[in-house]
């Protein structure tokens, strides 16, 4: 027999065992894991299930890996310590190392660059410069405090919206500043924001966020980045980057609007979520943090297969 043979007879004996061991530890493998392990091993491929697995929907996590869609975030340069002056520089490259230069604008801008620590904090939404003949993406940079940050290359080029990221790592004294509960209200430079609303794993949820000043209801919300309110949801543990969506029409230059503004969000899985809401009147824009948990997906036990919905 050929090797290719016995590769495909290998694998679809390690899914007979795989498939016994899973009934007998009474583990419910969902029909397209199944699926894909029995197409693995006609072909000869072999894989090692993970039965502890969700069904959510893992293919709505960005913003994990330096490579996605064919394009690739490049090392990023930095200031290396807390409270030294430089540039953050770095280039998104594809499939044969040549720059991007060519990018379509979203949200108001050609890239979105999400900063924040791995605990959650030193949250910053900025926006970069390209330099057209080199293809490097640039802006003055100082640290403010240590650690470990993610930093994130959000942008749409042709037919791919990819959103990229890499971590640095600033050296000084770093203490921990972790998002230990839920937070519904925030304030900000005088501003009040509260968000209502429920997120739960593998379901879009509407989020409305508030703003007052003074117990009074804010209605000169600006628009920004296309929207009277830009918010960006991280998960709490990996910062997977969440894309998020503001209800409504795109805004003309000198509407205003307010005190409240809805956003439709889907959290892949149960857990914690970190809210980054940045919002802008009189041309100032602020920004505030909130804080939710995503609830399990619901059991649907007619199917007699108990996934969690979506």
């Amino acid at each position: 027999m050929n090797t290719p043979g016995r590769l495909g007879l290998y694998g679809a004996g390690l899914l007979v065992v795989f498939g016994a061991a899973f009934a007998a530890g009474g583990v419910l493998v969902p029909d397209a894991t199944v699926a894909t392990w029995q197409q693995s091993a006609a072909h000869g491929e072999t894989h090692t299930p993970n039965p502890s697995a969700s069904n959510t929907q893992e293919a709505d996590v960005n913003g994990t890996s330096i490579a996605q869609a064919g394009f690739t975030l490049t090392e990023i340069q930095a200031p290396t310590a807390v409270g030294d002056e430089g540039t953050l520089a770095f280039a998104i490259v594809n499939r044969d190392g040549t720059a991007v230069t060519d990018y379509e604008t979203a949200h108001g801008k050609d890239l979105h660059l999400i900063v924040v620590r791995s605990d959650g904090a030193a949250y910053r939404h900025v926006h970069p410069v390209l330099d057209t003949a080199t293809g490097t993406w640039s802006l003055p940079w100082t640290w403010d405090r240590a650690g470990t940050y993610r930093v994130y290359a959000d942008f749409t080029s042709g037919a791919s919206s990819v959103t990229l990221s890499r971590f640095v790592t600033v050296g000084g004294q770093f203490t921990p500043e972790p998002r230990t509960s839920v937070v519904t209200e925030a304030q900000v430079d005088g501003f009040d924001v509260s968000v209502s609303g429920e997120l739960a794993a593998g379901a879009a949820s509407d989020l409305t966020v508030s703003i007052t000043r003074d117990g009074e209801p804010v209605t000169e919300l600006e628009p920004y980045l296309g929207a009277f309110g830009h918010l960006v949801a991280l998960r709490d543990g990996d910062l997977a980057y969440l894309h998020v969506h503001a209800h409504g029409e795109e805004p003309q230059p000198g509407q205003t609007s307010g005190p409240t503004i809805t956003f439709t969000a889907q959290a892949p899985t149960a857990g914690r979520y970190l809210l980054y809401l940045d919002f802008q009147v009189d041309g100032i824009v602020h920004t505030a943090e909130l804080v939710l948990d995503a609830a399990a997906g619901t059991t649907d036990d007619s199917t007699g297969g108990g996934h969690e919905g979506h």
